[in-house]
């Protein structure tokens, strides 16, 4: 009877999680159908399947909006960044754990503040600053915006795992005397791959489907384009273009999607490493 109950339970439990799968796969439906439709056809059912694959929306947006030189742009800006947060943000927090001061807990809790506060209400002090500082249209000033808004998580992941990596290690390294640098790059920076897999992922995510600091900071910078600002183009005052602008996000969204699939499960794995003493 108990045998009965527990599969009846788990075939309830099976249905309702087939049935929310297909709630969230919906959008990547309407999407990938859209792609190879025509606008007419889309504006008449877009619910409705395809009854001839247009593939040809696929390289009109190539040549639209020069495809390749946007995936550049989009790639190098994300690597660039999330190197540069890997980096600086797990010094920062290993400094923080391992070096308790006032002034450390004093810029972790500013670190962990900046977290709740709404980008909208910084975009006017961020479009001002980055003209003082001539970081407008270039690289090396959007790179640096992704650091500055990129730190805040990041450190705080970083913090809470960190915390779990035994500093006998350390102390031992430190004996058969090894630098500070070298006892964090050789000894706790190698441990610390299960978050730094996980905060790779997260600011790839973030970064490379970003429209709002790229328009910001970039401006009219068109050597610069990014994917979800190039997509921008067949949206127009009076007129939208879904047919492209569809396929355009099944270009933009593929790469950084196979990205995901392929690590997806390292996030809940770093994550959960690094609250066993968080």
């Amino acid at each position: 009877m108990q045998t009965s109950r527990y599969r009846l339970n788990n075939f309830i439990l099976e249905i309702f999680a087939i049935l929310l799968a297909l709630v969230f796969l919906s959008p990547f439906y309407l999407v990938l159908s859209n792609s190879v439709k025509r606008l007419k056809e889309i504006l008449i059912d877009a619910a409705s399947f395809p009854q001839v694959f247009h593939w040809d929306n696929y390289s009109k947006v190539w040549d639209a909006i020069n495809f390749p030189q946007a995936f550049w742009n989009s790639l190098q800006i994300t690597v660039l960044s999330v190197i540069f947060i890997v980096m600086f943000s797990s010094m920062a927090a290993y400094q923080i754990v391992r070096k308790p001061s006032r002034f450390n807990s004093f810029v972790f809790l500013l670190l962990v503040s900046a977290m709740i506060i709404p980008f909208q209400s910084l975009m006017l002090q961020l479009v001002r600053v980055t003209s003082m500082l001539e970081l407008r249209g270039e690289l090396y000033g959007i790179v640096a915006c992704y650091l500055g808004f990129g730190m805040p998580l990041s450190v705080f992941l970083f913090h809470g795992f960190i915390k779990s990596v035994p500093i006998e290690l350390e102390e031992a390294a430190r004996v058969d005397g090894s630098s500070p640098y070298g006892v964090f790059f050789k000894i706790v920076f190698p441990l610390l791959m299960p978050i730094i897999v996980t905060v790779i992922i997260l600011n790839t995510l973030w970064i490379w489907n970003d429209y709002l600091l790229p328009v910001l900071v970039i401006g009219g910078n068109k050597d610069l384009t990014t994917l979800p600002v190039a997509v921008t183009k067949f949206f127009g005052q009076y007129t939208k273009k879904w047919d492209l602008a569809l396929a355009g996000l099944v270009m933009a969204i593929t790469p950084i999607l196979l990205f995901f699939l392929s690590l997806q499960r390292y996030i809940v794995e770093g994550v959960t490493a690094g609250s066993i003493k968080g």
